[in-house]
């Protein structure tokens, strides 16, 4: 199984940028698509990006589409959110998982392994 470490998170002001990490050990990460997932305040984890075993296609939720980029460098074994134009609604904890698709929609992913401890993002206005 695939365990995953988060970095990258921080405090920014809206319409600023960060960069997440994720690194992975153990299992095979190059055969798993990857996902990142996070946690508002109050609310339930929710899906936000995904991207294929080798990158060739990533998935997004609507509400960062056109502002997040996920992307994986295998060699590293490590996944990337590129997170621009941050809202204050982007505010939440933002963990990595390996991701299995569950339907047909690009939001249609679930988590499938260990959570991590989270990188935590906030965003005020």
């Amino acid at each position: 199984q695939v365990q995953v470490v988060e970095s990258g998170g921080g405090s920014v002001q809206a319409g600023g940028s960060l960069r997440l990490s994720c690194a992975a050990s153990g299992g095979t990460f190059r055969s798993y698509a990857m996902g990142w997932f996070r946690q508002a305040p109050g609310k339930e984890r929710e899906f936000v990006a995904a991207i294929n075993y080798n990158g060739g296609r990533s998935y997004y939720a609507d509400s960062v589409k056109g502002r997040f980029t996920i992307s994986r460098d295998n060699a590293k074994n490590t996944v990337y959110l590129r997170m621009n134009s941050l809202k204050p609604e982007d505010t939440a904890v933002y963990y990595c998982n390996t991701a299995r698709q569950t339907g047909r929609s690009d939001d249609s992913w679930d988590p499938t392994g260990y959570w991590g401890q989270g990188t935590r993002v906030t965003v005020s206005s």
